[in-house]
């Protein structure tokens, strides 16, 4: 399955080439010669992890189809899953892997995906007991880098959380394989099922709370702000990614305003506001999403006092940071403090 017909080509999803990095990995565990292939599919060997250097669907697509026809293996997205490193994934895999759980892990891939990938979004919804990790699709991926993503995420979880570790279930949106679920069934240790409108993994939410024996807030904030950064600039029409950047390159000003936002990105007021509405937001509830991921991840920096975040996060006076902070997570910053600091 491609991009849609009436996609423009300068306008079609992207993906970082980092992770066709693993198919050549992958390719070379599989005894095959990855110069062949990617010359039959017509897709550039000159590869890198730079965020920039990026693939369309289409290539990606007709990767994995000349892939599977020379290895014979219609599972062979699960293969490459085993060869994707952080790396792979710029700035957004360095910071995965430092997030302090697994809840903090989905929400980041929640916000930065596109770093990694256009084809989807993501979105993390808790439930009853469990917490589920839901790819939306975009536009139309093949079933090869379906499984690849579904399988990249539990490996990342494993990794950093417990090698045994299982999801509740795991739903796909391609169909059953003509050869059974059994290697899906073997990879995720869970039941699977096929034929749904989005691919979603479903966690216990007892253990997405645990802190990770990795966890290294600093990294992590690092590689967000990198991230935010990059975004911007793979999707400069992308109102939403280009006002969160300015966001952060002005909230520690102390003057964070939607003109001064405006200003930087060369806009006036209202056509910054009607191209936010244009993505069912606000410059408002950009500001405060903002704030709310940046307090979090500041919090868990021990070396960071609240009276340091307050300011660096541009707000007047700790009272009002206190209120704010209440308002996002349930908790004061110390009392959202103690639990890490004691883990």
């Amino acid at each position: 399955m491609g991009a849609r017909v009436n996609e423009p080509i300068d306008r079609r999803p992207t993906t970082i080439a980092g992770y066709a990095l693993a198919i050549r990995k992958a390719l070379e565990y599989r005894g095959v010669d990855p110069a062949r292939v990617f010359r039959a599919a017509e897709v550039s060997q000159e590869l890198s992890n730079d965020p920039l250097n990026r693939l369309t669907i289409d290539e990606v697509t007709r990767l994995f189809k000349a892939c599977v026809e020379v290895t014979h293996d219609p599972y062979f997205g699960l293969t490459v899953a085993k060869f994707l490193h952080a790396s792979n994934l710029h700035a957004l895999g360095h910071a995965l892997l430092a997030s302090t759980s697994l809840l903090d892990f989905c929400r980041r891939l929640e916000r930065y995906f596109r770093l990694a990938s256009q084809v989807a979004s993501i979105e993390v919804a808790e439930r009853p007991g469990a917490v589920a990790l839901i790819t939306h699709p975009l536009f139309n991926p093949c079933a090869e880098t379906e499984d690849a993503w579904l399988a990249i995420v539990v490996r990342f979880m494993r990794e950093m959380f417990r090698r045994d570790y299982k999801p509740l279930y795991v739903q796909f949106m391609h169909e059953r394989p003509a050869g059974g679920p059994q290697p899906y069934e073997q990879y995720f240790g869970c039941p699977v099922e096929f034929g749904y409108a989005d691919a979603t993994i479903v966690f216990d939410r007892a253990e997405m709370d645990r802190p990770l024996p990795g966890a290294c807030p600093e990294i992590a904030q690092a590689n967000d702000q990198l991230a935010a950064s990059y975004i911007a600039k793979i999707e400069r029409s992308d109102s939403v990614a280009m006002v969160r950047s300015a966001i952060i390159g002005l909230l520690s000003s102390g003057d964070c305003s939607r003109r001064r936002v405006a200003d930087a990105l060369h806009q006036s007021e209202a056509t910054l506001q009607q191209r936010l509405a244009q993505r069912n937001t606000s410059f408002q509830a950009l500001l405060d999403d903002t704030r709310r991921d940046l307090a979090c991840n500041y919090i868990q920096q021990a070396g960071m006092s609240v009276t340091e975040i307050t300011f660096l996060l541009g707000f007047t006076d700790v009272s009002n940071f206190t209120r704010a902070f209440k308002r996002w997570t349930g908790k004061s910053p110390t009392g959202f403090r103690k639990p890490t600091a004691s883990a």
